[in-house]
This record gives C-alpha cells, structure tokens and sequence, in this order.
C-alpha cells in the first residue's frame, strides 16, 4: 500500500502569519527622492544644475553637524535627495538641449511606480488572505463550542486556521482540531479527498497530526469497524512519540488482514 504522507519525512513549509494589518513601511530615502522629483519637475539643465550645487552644500554641513551630534548620524533621507539630484543632473545632461525634467517619462521612476503597485496589491492580498483565515477560525472555533466539529469536513486552508487557533491559544496546539484534521486525512474527508491535498498536507500539518492519521488508515484498514473511542489510544501515541508512530504506521502496511 503505498502512503502519500509519510510524517516526519517531508519538510515542513512555513504557514502564512497572522496578520493583523499590513502597511507600507515608512521609507525616509524613497520619501526624500519623492520631494526631489516634484521639485524637479519642468526644471532644465540649468536649473537642476543650482538645485545640485545647493543639495551638496547642504549635505557638507549635514555631514559637519552629524560629526557633532551622533543621533544624526543614521539620515537617509538626506544622502537620498542629493543622490537623486544627482541622477537627475546626469539623465538631463545626456537628453537634447532644452529638454527639462519630466518624471512621467523617466523610466527609473515609472519602474519603482510600478514596483509599489504590485507591492500594495500584494499587501491587499495579504490583508484578503488574514480575514479569510480569520473568519473560518471563528467558524471552527463555533463549531467546537457547538460540539459538531467531527461532523464537519474540513475545507483547503484549514491547515492554516489550524495555525491561527493555535496562535490564538497562546501557542498551545488543540488536541481536538489536530484530531479532527487526523481522521480527516485518515478517512479522505473534505478536501482531502484530492490527492494533492493529501500529498501538500505532509508540508502543511504538523508531525504528530501526519503520525496519527497515518496509523489510523492503516489501522482502520485491518479493523474495520473499529470506533472511535478504541482509537483514541492513536492520538495519544503520535503525540508521545510522532516518529515511533509513523513507523509503527509503516509496518503495519505489511500486515495483512
């Protein structure tokens, strides 16, 4: 019999955190190029060029004061205006006389505007992502409360609610939900009826939960009408020992009722 979640074997991918709320950080050096631009903006050659030599004197006596006063010795912002002031001097120096500066039409800028798209789509993902989980934890929490959770099937992602529960306890992982999702895999319930789930859970379930479905598919192989409360005992092992369990798991494989 060939077993698709051999615990302790495959490696362990990292679940999506919890995210309470995602926000772009604060970046004082894109701030700084950001005011360089807008200042920029329809200047010539020649105007950019005064613009240049006021930056450099201004980042001479920065650099006198930061010598004084060690709290301002870690500026970005500054260095970043001048750098920009800088780049911007080089783009107009090498464009046709006349030209001024345009940051619609710069292509360094129009690349990092395009960056921070993505970059906000992919933090609304997130926050997308973080309600969802959220949500379906507040569901199986009800569920648990009502008593009903062994009659629900389990759904793709409740792996990562599993994880949020467990963060929302304190860390302590929940005997109960790690039971539910066991017997799930165990009996192909839910979505572990697609044998991609099946094979994605030895990356996204813990060990001792792998052990404990494992040793009930094959327990329930060779004693099939056994009930629940005469496998409760496989719990208890794979969460003793997950290892010794999921080899006692493989050798039952070899057992033939």
């Amino acid at each position: 019999m060939t077993r698709i979640w051999p615990p302790g074997v495959a490696a362990r991918r990292p679940l999506a955190p919890h995210t309470a709320a995602v926000r772009e950080p604060v970046d004082p050096a894109r701030i700084g190029r950001r005011v360089v631009r807008r200042r920029a903006r329809g200047m010539d050659a020649v105007a950019v060029a005064a613009a240049l030599a006021d930056a450099r004197f201004d980042a001479r006596f920065d650099a006198r004061q930061a010598s004084r006063h060690e709290a301002l010795a870690d500026d970005v912002r500054g260095p970043a205006e001048l750098a920009e002031w800088e780049r911007i001097d080089q783009l107009l120096a090498a464009a046709p006389a006349g030209s001024v500066y345009d940051p619609d039409t710069d292509v360094v800028v129009q690349a990092e505007l395009a960056a921070d798209a993505a970059a906000a789509a992919a933090r609304e993902a997130d926050l997308r992502a973080a309600a969802r989980i959220a949500a379906r934890a507040d569901e199986v929490q009800a569920l648990r409360e009502l008593g009903t959770l062994e009659q629900t099937e389990p759904r793709a992602g409740d792996e990562v609610v599993r994880e949020e529960l467990t963060r929302r306890a304190g860390g302590y992982a929940q005997d109960d939900v790690d039971g539910w999702l066991a017997h799930a895999l165990a009996a192909r319930l839910g979505h572990y009826r697609d044998p991609d789930a099946r094979q994605a859970a030895a990356g996204l379930l813990p060990t001792p939960v792998l052990a404990h479905a494992a040793l009930l598919t094959e327990l329930a192989r060779l004693v099939p009408n056994a009930d629940a409360d005469e496998l409760a005992f496989a719990a208890r092992l794979a969460t003793a020992d997950p290892h010794a369990t999921g080899a006692l798991a493989s050798l039952l494989t070899r057992v033939r009722p």
